[in-house]
């Protein structure tokens, strides 16, 4: 199987720009971004998307989460608010198949999406 343009980033095959690593993800700004902040939080651990995670995955979904707020912060998101987006197939809107979180901000996001 071949690899997904993340797992490219996370091995360093591919440039991007990083808002943040540690040993568990990578979290890079998006090349296409729908909002003036738009930061994808992706976990080194290849799984394809939310709906194949296993309660073996708790603690890296709660620590995508938990480094998403984090990077929200450390971006100046936290007082006027963000979202966090999680694409799971093709009708959820995923176009890798590679679990991660979108974080949007810095301008009003309307509800309902899409």
């Amino acid at each position: 199987m071949s690899k997904t343009i993340f797992q490219k980033i996370i091995d360093r095959e591919i440039p991007a720009k990083l808002a943040h690593e540690d040993e568990l993800c990578i979290a890079i700004h998006d090349v296409n971004p729908q909002a003036p902040v738009h930061v994808l939080v992706i976990p080194k651990k290849p799984v394809a998307r939310l709906g194949e995670t296993t309660p073996a995955d708790q603690a890296l979904l709660g620590h995508l989460l938990l480094t998403a707020a984090a990077v929200a912060k450390k971006l100046g998101l936290a007082e006027s608010g963000y979202r966090l987006v999680i694409n799971n197939g093709r009708d959820g809107g995923e176009s890798v198949p590679h679990l991660h979180v979108h974080l949007l901000g810095k301008r009003p996001l309307a509800w309902p999406p899409g």
